[in-house]
């Protein structure tokens, strides 16, 4: 017996280790989330600070391009969204959006700007593919390409652009190639630099390759640019929208403050209601908007109104399945079962009421994304990844720490779980 009791009493000790230290890794991780934190000169930032904010939030510039002329194949899309990219961030280091919208539209969002003709002009333009040597001449233009294509070094396996040019593109070459042996002949659309590489031998036959690759995809960026020769359609702009950064300063704040006045409400509303289970189930939901707002990192999701709307709804969602979950539990606990039977029945038969109710969220949002686009698609994004972590912190992050809890002890008694027996 004293053998049983100190066994007993060493689980104990040993879950409650374990809970106190999930309480506190949350608590750490909610403060770093919520300030960020400096650390031997290194800065872990916040969620504020990490996650792209949409135009609603920080203002800027939205504009709808479709094509009116060309072909709409869902290459020539990415092609000329590429091009479209190179035009609008040559340095690929603003927080520029494009996506493509139904089968002809392209939508660029540019956070920050705010003169919406001069971009206009930019995207519009057909555009220039051109060749230059190291003294800047130019030596062949997009007219002179035949075809370009990604292949792969057979002695490599390395990623590698074939270039194939036409007659009068192959006598150009073989000249500027040997006028520049061990020099670079740079391409250019417009006047952003795509490639450089390096001419080791004279190339008379018209066929070049490409070498010296970092991957596949910028071997494929390369040959569509040197494919298309420039924009390989004809676009119209048919939408304009400027946002002024007003906005976003007021909606940041009003936004946040009613996420934690919505949020302290169900916290309460569960501690009051639940008693302990409900602390346990605002500890998951804390995990619940971490896991979901680093998810939001991760996916590179922009941040948009209605987005902080579809998490904010989440979040409701993510209490409702600790609503079910709970009072399965209560209903056992009356039926006289023990407290551990209870636990276990109360996730098992709540289980299939919260995946069909989460499943027909998910379905809706999977419907909004693909036939939404903008706001509509920001918000559908965030409803699918909130409802699927939503999801996991209740069968699972929820479960977890209410078993840990009865093995500590803070559940051995039904009044904890607001039932009384007679």
């Amino acid at each position: 017996m004293k053998a049983r009791a100190k066994a007993r009493k060493s689980s104990k000790l040993k879950h409650g280790i374990i809970f106190l230290l999930c309480v506190v890794i949350i608590f750490i991780s909610s403060y770093i989330g919520i300030k960020g934190l400096d650390i031997f000169g290194y800065r872990v930032q916040s969620f504020g600070e990490v996650i792209k904010k949409g135009l609603d939030l920080q203002g800027g510039v939205s504009i709808v391009e479709q094509v009116v002329s060309g072909n709409k194949d869902a290459k020539t899309l990415e092609t000329t969204k590429e091009v479209l990219g190179l035009r609008v961030n040559p340095n690929g280091v603003s927080e520029t959006t494009l996506t493509i919208e139904g089968n002809d539209k392209i939508r660029i969002d540019i956070p920050g700007k705010d003169d919406a003709s001069s971009i206009i002009d930019t995207v519009s333009k057909p555009g220039k593919l051109t060749f230059k040597d190291s003294s800047g001449n130019v030596v062949l233009t997009g007219s002179d390409v035949k075809s370009a294509s990604v292949g792969y070094d057979q002695n490599t396996s390395s990623p590698v652009v074939n270039l194939e040019l036409n007659d009068a593109g192959t006598k150009k070459f073989a000249d500027a190639t040997k006028n520049n042996i061990g020099k670079a002949i740079s391409i250019y659309m417009d006047d952003t630099e795509v490639s450089s590489p390096t001419v080791n031998d004279a190339i008379t036959n018209g066929k070049a390759i490409i070498s010296n690759l970092q991957s596949s995809e910028e071997a494929s960026k390369i040959a569509n640019y040197i494919q298309s020769g420039a924009l390989p359609v004809t676009l119209k702009n048919v939408e304009t929208k400027t946002v002024g950064p007003t906005i976003g300063a007021v909606a940041i704040p009003l936004s946040l403050k009613a996420a934690a006045v919505g949020i302290a409400i169900v916290f309460l509303f569960m501690f009051i209601y639940y008693r302990v289970p409900g602390i346990l189930a605002d500890l998951a939901l804390i995990i619940f908007i971490l896991l979901t707002l680093l998810s939001f990192v991760i996916v590179d999701v922009t941040l948009s109104l209605p987005g902080i709307a579809g998490l904010l709804l989440t979040i409701g969602i993510a209490v409702d399945g600790n609503v079910l979950i709970f009072e399965r539990i209560k209903e056992e606990l009356r039926n006289g079962k023990s407290i551990r039977s209870s636990i276990d029945a109360g996730f098992h038969r709540a289980l299939p009421s919260i995946v069909d109710s989460n499943t027909t969220t998910i379905i809706s949002g999977v419907v909004l994304s693909i036939l939404g686009s903008g706001s509509v698609k920001g918000f559908a994004i965030t409803l699918i990844i909130g409802t699927l972590f939503s999801m996991f912190t209740s069968l699972v992050v929820t479960k977890f720490l209410v078993r840990l809890a009865f093995n500590v002890g803070f559940l051995n008694k039904p009044g904890y779980f607001g039932v009384k027996r007679g």
